[in-house]
């Protein structure tokens, strides 16, 4: 088996790497919306659906056989604290939207514990952006997104959902959880877009 590629987020060589209004901690904070975060394993589906060509569901076996990558990335919260250098493991989002050919510009990501947040499919494209399996070379914690977690280095934290189960591609840009709640559209942490 060929080694993985190990991919270094382009945020982390930026000259102004912590964004404004951020500060530098040891760990990320875990928040959920929900407390009950016991999923059945034994039925979970990630599914690919809506605006695309082709509509997929993969069991969780099948995502993790798909070749992966080590990403190394910062990761920055919303609530002003951001973490160096995360080493994430799992299956970069281009090669999902290569099988599904998406048809819209806009991606609404559903949760298991009934959590969404909506991005610009063009960030599914970049190198930096996957659906990680593993975080510091341990399996995905439960309160850390187990069994997938997105990962979107470029924005906010909370558009990098914890416990996917599906990618909804549709016509109209649809807010999610905390975009319904007040939280900007898109998010990048450089343009401090924290609240519509």
């Amino acid at each position: 088996m060929s080694e993985k590629k190990t991919i270094i987020s382009p945020i982390n060589l930026r000259k102004d790497r912590l964004p404004p209004g951020q500060r530098w901690i040891e760990k990320p904070i875990l928040y959920d919306i929900s407390p009950n975060t016991d999923f059945d394993m034994s039925s979970y589906n990630f599914k690919v659906y809506g605006e695309v060509e082709v509509e997929k569901t993969f069991t969780y076996e099948e995502l993790i056989s798909l070749p992966q990558v080590d990403l190394i990335a910062d990761f920055h919260c919303v609530t002003h604290w951001s973490v160096k250098d995360i080493h994430w493991e799992g299956v970069q989002t281009k090669e999902i939207l290569n099988m599904v050919k998406p048809k819209s510009p806009y991606l609404l990501v559903h949760s298991l514990e009934g959590y969404t947040t909506n991005l610009p499919v063009e960030y599914l494209f970049e190198d930096d952006v996957i659906l990680a399996f593993k975080i510091n070379g341990e399996i995905l914690p439960k309160r850390q997104g187990y069994p997938v977690r997105l990962v979107v280095p470029k924005l906010y934290a909370w558009k990098s959902a914890k416990y996917v189960s599906a990618f909804e591609f549709t016509k109209e840009n649809i807010a999610g959880y905390w975009e319904q709640r007040g939280y900007h559209m898109h998010g990048d942490p450089w343009k401090n877009e924290r609240y519509g």
